[in-house]
């Protein structure tokens, strides 16, 4: 019998690897679960995952229609009809935008999967686009695995987290096919401006760089919602994402949506319809009665309930010793650090192993959130004030609120 020699190929990853990290919350959720096993009992203020349900009459037509034998086939890629339609009469009835559904809308498995497809169908490898510091990671960590190049435009408190458009307009702009824009703000909670998405749209017509606004949180602890494309002419040259991730508590769900001009929606259509075969239809289907939930319950899930949690984020701020802008919307709190840390992680540390909360550091969103860190309101009152608690104890400090 003949042996065969037994020999180790050295396998390599892709380069692209060497561009990104694991994201800090996968590599951080590790070692919270570590600690929960030793019985640690963390309580996490980190991640903005709603904590509450949608709406019943969301739950039950996702039941209803998972029963039907005729449900469980493949979709189109391009959504059902009536998803579409209720993309685009949640956009008229909240933003007085409209927008036709058989062309101006593109169903999401989510907002970061819109990130993808965005940047696969305007950026070429070795080309430019601009990410917000401070800003969501995701918009650089894709941009890099995807041969981009990252060009970072300043966000700073003196102008209240809003562009800096006189560095936007010096700045060397050649080969930069996107801005991405994020109001309101994650993770400094910055109101959207109408100034500011004016402002943006002026920058994409003048310099044929496309803005895509991510806004997911129009809804959280604001009463009158904001959207890009209720500029003139925005259509033109913009695309906005939403998503039912925070505004109907649906993150699992995975259902957002991408709406711009019937060029462009075509343009990424042709990206996903490579990628995916189309969300599970009763899911679409409850999720189209999602967006006709009334006012009352947008109040009370977006608004009422955030705005009892805040009250406790800023009294665990005051705790830290931490200061905040009370104009601040959206599901966190953004707090800047005492000057007696050496950054926020040296703060956010201790606080994990002292009092056993997990609060975020700013440095994940980009090198201006250094001095900050970031509360997540998802989480139960009760759960918030016994975190408030636990680090009164550890940083023997009262309240001043």
């Amino acid at each position: 019998m003949q042996l065969v020699e037994k020999k180790t190929c050295a396998i390599r990853p892709a380069d692209r690897l060497a561009t990104v990290s694991e994201y800090y919350f996968s590599r951080k959720g590790k070692e919270i679960a570590r600690l929960n096993a030793a019985g640690q009992d963390i309580i996490s203020l980190a991640i903005g995952s709603p904590d509450m349900p949608p709406s019943p009459e969301t739950v039950e037509t996702l039941c209803r229609e998972a029963r039907r034998d005729d449900a469980h086939g493949y979709q189109p890629t391009a959504g059902t009809p009536e998803l579409r339609r209720a993309m685009s009469g949640f956009y008229k009835r909240w933003y007085g935008v409209e927008l036709d559904p058989a062309s101006e809308i593109q169903p999401l498995i989510g907002s970061k999967e819109g990130i993808l497809h965005v940047t696969l169908a305007f950026v070429n490898p070795g080309e430019r686009v601009l990410v917000p510091n401070p800003g969501y990671p995701t918009y650089t960590s894709l941009s890099r695995l995807l041969g981009c190049e990252v060009v970072y435009y300043d966000l700073r408190p003196e102008l209240g987290w809003q562009p800096d458009f006189d560095q936007l307009e010096n700045m060397d702009l050649t080969g930069v096919r996107l801005l991405w824009s994020n109001y309101p703000h994650m993770p400094t909670g910055a109101p959207a401006r109408m100034e500011t998405y004016e402002r943006l749209v002026g920058f994409a017509r003048r310099h044929g760089i496309v803005v895509v606004n991510d806004n997911p949180y129009s809804f959280i602890l604001n009463r009158e919602r904001r959207s890009l494309l209720q500029v003139d002419g925005a259509k033109e040259c913009c695309i906005e994402f939403n998503s039912m991730s925070k505004s109907h508590n649906m993150p699992g769900w995975r259902v957002g949506m991408l709406a711009s001009n019937a060029e462009f929606v075509s343009w990424v259509l042709k990206v996903k319809s490579n990628i995916d075969s189309g969300t599970f239809r009763p899911l679409q289907l409850a999720a189209a009665r999602a967006y006709e939930n009334s006012e009352a319950w947008h109040i009370e899930a977006n608004v009422n309930v955030y705005a009892r949690r805040r009250h406790l984020a800023g009294a665990i701020m005051d705790a830290l010793g931490c200061t905040c802008d009370p104009a601040q919307v959206g599901m966190f709190l953004w707090g800047r650090i005492p000057d007696a840390y050496a950054d926020a992680e040296e703060l956010t540390e201790r606080v994990l192993r002292e009092s056993r909360v997990f609060i975020t550091p700013g440095f994940i969103f980009g090198s201006n959130g250094r001095r900050y860190v970031r509360i997540s309101l998802c989480a139960k009152e009760e759960r918030m004030a016994e975190a408030l608690g636990r680090i009164r104890d550890t940083f023997n400090t009262l309240s001043t609120r």
